[in-house]
C-alpha cells in the first residue's frame, strides 16, 4: 500500500499534466484564431495580472533586487509587470511562430521583423564551416531558430522540454514544423550535439539558465553556473561564436540581431579557455538584458549559491561582466548594430 502511494504521488503531476491537454489545445486554437497581435495583447493582458499572485513571482523579485540594488521598488515593479507581459506574448505567440516571422529583405519595411547582422547569417551559411550560436530568453526566444530555417542555415536547436507534458507536447510540434534540426537536452544528448558539428552543421542554445555541472562565471556581478557546451565544442573544433537575441518592439514587431563573432579568450597554447570563454557570452547575455530588463526570463532561479563550488570565492572567479572582457564584447555588438 505504501509502495502504491509512493507510486501514485510521483505520478500525479503527471496526470494533472496530461489531463491539461484539451485545455492547452483550447487555448492553442484560440489563439490562432486571434492573430498573432490580437493573441499576443491578450496573453500579455493575463499574464499581467495573473504573474504577480504566482508564487515564482517572489523569485522573479528576488531575482530582480539582486540584478538591479541600485533602483527603486516601483521601477522593479514595472519591470516585474513587462516580463510577465513578455511571457505572456510570447506563450500566445506560439499558435502562430510558423508566420511570425515574415521577414523579406527585398521588401523589409513591410515585414513585421527586421534584421540586424544579416551578413551574419549568410557567412554561417556559405563558409562550409561548423558554427555556434548562443541566445537567451528574451522577447520571443523561439524566433533565432526559425530565422535560421528561413534564411536556408543547417542548425540544430538545443531545448529543454517543458515539465508539463502537455505543453512539451504542443511545443515539440510547433517547433518541428517551423524549425531546423533539434536536440532535446538529457542523457545522450551531448553526444548528438557533437555529431551535428563535426558534420559541419551549426549548433545554437540558450545560456541563460542555471546548469549544476557548470562552470563559474559572473552575471550582473554574482557568481552562478553556466553550461559550457558551446566554449567546449569551439575549444575543440575552432569555430566561430555568434550571440542571437530577439527585441520586442512593440506593436507585433520584432528585431533580430546576430552578432558578429566573438573573440574569445585563449590559453597559454592559444586554445579558447571554456570558463573565459563563457564569461564572455555571459557577459554580451547580460548587456543584453539592461537595454530591455522587461524582456527578460526573471523567473528562472539563476543564481543558486549552494551549488556552486567551493573555489567559486569572489577572487577565484573569471572577470565580472562590467569588467574588460564584458565592456570589449558589449561594445562589438554597440558597433555592429550602428
Amino acid at each position: 500500500m505504501l509502495r502504491l502511494a509512493l507510486v501514485l504521488k510521483r505520478s500525479f503531476p503527471r496526470l494533472a499534466g496530461y489531463a491539461m491537454l484539451p485545455l492547452i489545445g483550447a487555448l492553442f486554437h484560440l489563439a490562432r484564431r486571434l492573430g498573432p497581435e490580437r493573441a499576443a495583447d491578450l496573453g500579455g493582458a493575463l499574464l499581467r495580472g495573473l504573474g504577480p499572485y504566482l508564487p515564482v513571482h517572489r523569485t522573479l523579485m528576488a531575482n530582480l533586487r539582486a540584478a538591479f540594488p541600485e533602483r527603486g521598488s516601483d521601477e522593479l515593479r514595472e519591470i516585474a509587470r513587462a516580463a510577465w507581459d513578455n511571457l505572456g506574448r510570447t506563450g500566445a505567440e506560439y499558435a502562430h511562430l510558423d508566420t511570425l516571422f515574415d521577414y523579406d529583405p527585398e521588401i523589409p519595411e513591410t515585414q513585421r521583423m527586421e534584421v540586424v547582422g544579416l551578413e551574419h547569417f549568410y557567412a554561417l551559411r556559405d563558409d562550409a564551416k561548423p558554427g555556434l550560436i548562443f541566445s537567451a530568453h528574451l522577447g520571443n526566444w523561439e524566433l533565432p531558430a526559425i530565422a535560421a530555417a528561413k534564411f536556408g542555415l543547417e542548425a540544430t536547436a538545443v531545448y529543454r522540454a517543458p515539465n508539463n507534458p502537455a505543453a512539451a507536447k504542443l511545443v515539440r510540434t510547433v517547433r518541428r514544423k517551423t524549425m531546423g534540426g533539434l536536440a532535446a537536452s538529457g542523457p545522450g544528448a551531448v553526444f548528438a550535439m557533437q555529431g551535428v558539428v563535426e558534420r559541419g552543421g551549426h549548433l545554437g542554445q540558450l545560456i541563460d539558465q542555471h546548469f549544476t555541472r557548470g562552470v563559474v562565471v559572473r552575471f550582473f556581478g554574482q557568481p552562478c553556473l553556466a553550461n559550457p557546451l558551446l566554449a567546449k565544442l569551439a575549444r575543440h573544433h575552432e569555430c566561430p561564436v555568434h550571440g542571437a537575441r530577439v527585441v520586442r518592439l512593440g506593436n507585433g514587431r520584432f528585431r533580430l540581431e546576430l552578432t558578429p563573432p566573438l573573440d574569445l579568450p585563449r590559453d597559454a597554447e592559444g586554445r579558447i579557455e571554456v570558463a573565459g570563454a563563457m564569461q564572455a557570452m555571459t557577459a554580451v547575455v547580460e548587456s543584453w538584458i539592461r537595454e530591455e530588463p522587461g524582456q527578460w526570463l526573471w523567473m528562472h532561479r539563476r543564481w543558486r549559491p549552494a551549488m556552486l563550488p567551493r573555489s567559486a570565492a569572489p577572487g577565484a572567479i573569471a572577470a565580472a561582466p562590467s569588467g574588460e572582457a564584458g565592456r570589449s564584447q558589449a561594445n562589438v555588438i554597440s558597433q555592429d548594430r550602428s
